[in-house]
């Protein structure tokens, strides 16, 4: 498996491999899976192709025509290709072609790749490479192989390899070949045991299997196995984490009958939600434990997380420590203080005229602090007068001391990096406490692989006083009027006394900004950039608009300018805010009723249930307007009609998993390295991530470090390698 490949295919062949597709060593190119399988006479669906995009089709030749070019010299051949389904594609090649012609010839079955184009509405692919696979009314024997690179294909099922233009699929099938033939047989890492009952094929057949199936039956045999691998690395890396994390010693934070908890509770305006009080046990039986806690508290937005997490900090200041929220932007962490200073009122003002004795304070840390008020801040961090600290990045700075950080808070778990969570948790003598939310839903089965040594709590109920939120799309490109339209009902939504958002993908004035706020590259796929804020305020104010009071918001204003502009919009002094994505979690304006998302299409499923999120907060109705040019039946329109079809975000979580790679899900993309994780589904393969979990954590309470399980231990550090692990802890 590690031979290089130039060593089996030689050198020009290798570069090229390397060059295009990142396959350096025989195991690169065994684990390099093909992407589907044709059989003749089973369509490619022509009609499915995409005008620009690299395809591989099978197809039969049906006609061909030979004729000399108008504008210059030569002649133009023509040849028709049918899918079996009633699509047509015609293949077109310049120049002397007449023996192209009578290779060509009706009858004849083959594999075309090229790049898609249209004329006179009708989809071609102009100078095809292609191979031909035989099977023509008149073949003689042999003749199949004309072309040299046939064998592969010999089967019912062709292997159909993701592939580039220079390294088409036929010529990864020969190398294959050639690979499989000089293989030893891999030392098959999976326990004799597990394979045993899971009625698993050994490893050897299955690589052999998923490139040259001789039936369907077989193909599945394979491709589960090889799932089966995949799984199981996973959950045994979860499972060895969840242990060792279950392992550490940490300070016990016991609840206490007559602490600031139960003061707290007596003095709530209102009852706590069932789910509510559910998390509130999970969570304190959790903290009251000699090990740190690792909990995900995931609820929609507005389900009342904020609370929860309060309860657990005031547990926490309770037995005498610390907690600690870090929120994943300014904005939001001083939104945050003053939530927490509203909920507690003279509790959270300990020492102050009209605090209460028996209370804590509340320091609020950021970046953009002035030096006085930092100074002050960190005193009373330092010293544990401050219970509860809330802040940004900045909490993880030098010159930050906890006295005793008991527990750590993360909002918004996706704006974090292992290595940010790390530098809080070592403020701490030993591991704090850590409870994760997040308010973007996430499937059963991507909690189970991606947060799998999480305990997790779910809040489902909404509280009382959240109103439904209507999304529609609006086709701004096909129906201009509609466009219009929008902007007369946010007009209509501020005469009501009532206030809007309008959200764009990019800041504008060039420069783009980290954290996500910049949607959509500028012009990166040929498409105009994105609508930007700083470009989009003016023409409101002097347009469909004009005379409203308008203010714009985005992670490049002053901290003071973010904070008043919040400030005034939450006191109703804005009529419409014009942001990017910084609006995305935790601004919470009753008030607002209304949000038109530009370039919706330029945003992701998740994010686009986010920013809805932020309107029908209050009793009057939410409106969200998604606002696109993309064209009718495109996969962007369609994701976009699902989402204003739904506000379950559940089922959006997994709409969004069906429209991303699932490799971005399990850090693929995270590390910039391939991930050999490539046929797992987290949405197909419930059942086997379950059943693989189970293994996983029988064998690890057998042999914790895989000790006896040496080439297991070695298969798993190839298919989840540290840094992947550390992107998958999410603890």
């Amino acid at each position: 498996m590690e031979t290089p490949l130039a060593k089996v295919v030689g050198e020009k062949t290798a570069k090229a491999l390397a060059g295009h597709l990142d396959l350096h060593t025989v195991g690169d190119l065994i684990y390099h899976f093909p992407r589907r399988y044709d059989e003749r006479g089973e369509h490619t669906d022509i009609r499915s192709l995409t005008v620009g995009e690299q395809v591989t089709v099978l197809g039969q030749v049906r006609r061909t025509n030979l004729r000399p070019m108008r504008q210059r010299r030569g002649n133009l051949l023509e040849v028709l290709v049918e899918d079996g389904s009633g699509g047509v594609l015609t293949l077109t090649f310049f120049g002397r072609q007449a023996w192209r012609e009578k290779e060509l010839r009706p009858g004849r079955w083959g594999l075309f790749a090229g790049k898609v184009t249209e004329f006179r509405n009708q989809r071609q692919l102009n100078g095809p490479e292609y191979v031909l696979l035989g099977g023509g009314p008149d073949d003689a024997p042999g003749e199949a192989a004309a072309n040299g690179e046939i064998e592969e294909f010999a089967g019912a099922l062709i292997p159909v390899y993701p592939a580039a233009a220079a390294v088409p699929t036929w010529v990864i099938a020969r190398c294959v070949r050639v690979a499989l033939d000089t293989l030893t047989p891999p030392e098959d890492p999976l326990p004799a045991t597990v394979r045993a009952q899971r009625k698993l094929i050994g490893l050897d057949t299955a690589l052999r299997e998923i490139h040259r199936p001789s039936s369907r039956e077989d193909l599945y045999r394979a491709r589960h196995r090889l799932k089966w691998d995949e799984a199981f690395a996973v959950q045994l890396t979860l499972v060895q984490r969840k242990v060792r994390a279950a392992s550490w010693p940490a300070r016990p934070r016991p609840r206490r009958a007559d602490g600031l908890l139960a003061t707290f509770d007596g003095r709530l305006p209102y009852e706590l939600t069932a789910g509510q009080r559910r998390v509130g046990e999970e969570v304190a039986t959790d903290l009251a434990t000699a090990h740190p806690m690792h909990r995900l508290l995931q609820g929609e937005v507005g389900s009342g997380k904020t609370v929860c997490a309060l309860r657990a900090m005031l547990q926490v200041v309770d037995a005498g420590g610390q907690a600690a929220l870090l929120a994943p932007t300014e904005v939001l962490a001083a939104q945050h203080h003053r939530g927490i200073l509203d909920l507690l009122g003279p509790l959270g003002r300990a020492g102050e005229l009209d605090g209460d004795a028996g209370g804590t304070r509340t320091a609020l840390v950021t970046g953009s602090l002035g030096a006085a008020a930092r100074r002050a801040a960190l005193a009373e961090v330092a010293a544990g007068r401050a219970g509860i600290v809330v802040g940004t990045h900045a909490l993880l700075y030098e010159g930050v001391d906890f006295a005793d950080l008991g527990l750590v808070v993360v909002d918004e778990q996706h704006r974090f990096g292992v290595e940010q969570r790390d530098a809080l948790r070592a403020k701490a003598e030993q591991p704090p406490h850590v409870l994760v939310m997040t308010a973007t839903p996430i499937p059963r089965t991507v909690a189970m692989t991606v947060y799998g040594d999480l305990e997790i709590s779910t809040l489902t109920e909404l509280p009382r006083g959240r109103s439904p939120i209507a999304s529609h799309v609006v086709p701004a490109a096909e129906k201009p009027a509609f466009l219009e339209r929008a902007w007369r009902r946010l007009r209509e939504e501020v005469q009501a006394g009532h206030q809007a958002y309008v959200v764009c993908p990019r800041i504008g004035d060039g420069a783009s900004t980290a954290g996500g706020e910049e949607a959509g590259g500028p012009g990166e796929d040929g498409r105009r950039p994105p609508l930007a804020v700083t470009e989009v305020a003016p023409l409101l104010v002097d347009g469909p608009l004009h005379g409203l009071r308008i203010e714009v918001l985005h992670g490049r204003l002053p901290a003071d300018e973010k904070d008043r502009v919040m400030r005034s919009f939450a006191a109703g002094a804005i009529d419409v805010l014009v942001a990017t994505t910084v609006v995305e979690v935790g601004v919470d304006v009753p008030n607002a009723t209304v949000m038109i998302v530009l370039d919706a299409d330029r945003f992701g499923v998740s994010q686009l249930h986010q920013l809805r999120g932020r309107v029908g907060r209050g009793a009057a109705a939410g409106l969200c307007l998604l606002v696109t040019e993309a064209a009718e039946g495109t996969p962007a329109r369609e994701r976009l009609a699902a989402v204003a079809s739904t506000t379950d975000g559940f089922r959006l979580a997994e709409l969004d998993l069906e429209q991303r790679r699932e490799g971005d899900v399990l850090g693929a993309s995270q590390s910039g390295r391939r991930s050999h994780l490539r046929l797992l589904s987290l949405l197909r393969d419930t059942e086997l991530i379950r059943d693989a979990r189970a293994e996983a954590i029988a064998l690890v309470d057998e042999d914790p470090e895989l000790d006896r399980h040496p080439a297991l231990a070695a298969s798993v550090a190839a298919l989840v390698d540290e840094e992947r692990a550390e992107y998958l802890e999410k603890g």
